[in-house]
């Protein structure tokens, strides 16, 4: 079955966000608009209902005044999860659902959303891997701190406002190597985090029908707004992430080695002799 079908559905993003979109993929960061609107499967009670139905490995949620920076990943609420996001007015939470697509209603979204970007994806990045879907649930003043995360990512805002504050991508002053390198075999992707960074972001300000494009490893942080928010997160790979991501690994394994590796390239370098030696030697079990 191809999973880019559709049964004559009003396109979410518009024509101009569309271009918008395919003149910016994959390296550049920008806004998009969207018509999700209030749509079912976005409400609090939907996605309640969701996150309790999903394995706990599916769910993660902390009290929402975190700093920019954290040390690990911080520690759950023990506020049960369908209340965290039915009384997200009240219970000073930030709460994400991962892998929605593994509930089949929310696999179709996912799969109609993507439908309309992925001629523009696939032109630049080749074939699009890994389709996945997140919903995240905030308090208002909520933050998500400083990281990164490893796919193509665009974050629609459903309900309330945020704004996100995004990094170079590739810049090792705002993302050591080190870290990249050691998130590749295994560690966390929180990034700590320096007031004289602030001055290299740039501020996204979201709100419903708003939507932000976060390039592969771009550090961010995320601020809500002063009321609760709901956000769909949908996220791709392809073989040239993928392969960043094999190239990084093999520079740790390098420098465990005591060597300093050359640092990686963005696309549209390849990556392709660093990505095959790094899975040549995970084979090998090293």
């Amino acid at each position: 079955m191809n999973v880019f079908s559709r049964a004559g559905n009003a396109a979410v993003f518009p024509e101009d966000t569309r271009l918008r979109f395919a003149a910016n993929y994959p390296e550049v960061p920008h806004k998009l608009a969207h018509s999700l609107g209030d749509h079912p499967l976005l409400t609090l009670e939907a996605l309640a209902t969701l996150a309790e139905s999903l394995p706990a490995t599916s769910v993660e949620y902390n009290f929402g005044n975190q700093p920019l920076g954290v040390d690990g990943k911080p520690a759950p609420t023990g506020i049960p999860i369908g209340r965290t996001i039915r009384e997200i007015e009240t219970t000073n939470s930030w709460a994400v659902i991962k892998n929605i697509e593994r509930d089949p209603t929310y696999a179709r979204l996912l799969e109609d959303l993507l439908d309309e970007l992925h001629p523009a994806i696939e032109a630049r990045t080749g074939h699009m891997m890994k389709l996945q879907a997140f919903a995240f649930v905030t308090s208002a003043g909520g933050v998500t701190p400083y990281h990164f995360d490893p796919e193509h990512n665009i974050l629609l805002q459903v309900r309330g406002t945020k704004v996100m504050t995004q990094f170079p991508a590739g810049d090792p002053r705002y993302a050591p190597d080190e870290v990249h390198e050691t998130y590749h075999t295994g560690g966390g992707r929180e990034l700590k985090w320096r007031d004289d960074l602030l001055p290299g972001g740039t501020e996204l300000a979201l709100s419903p029908g708003e939507a932000v494009y976060v390039p592969v490893m771009a550090p961010h942080f995320v601020r809500n707004g002063t009321a609760p928010s709901v956000s769909l997160s949908i996220t791709w790979r392809s073989e040239w992430s993928f392969a960043e991501a094999d190239a990084r690994a093999f520079n740790g394994w390098l420098r465990g080695l005591g060597l300093t590796p050359r640092r990686t390239g963005r696309w549209p370098a390849r990556n392709r002799a660093k990505a095959l030696a790094r899975r040549v030697v995970r084979r090998l079990g090293k």
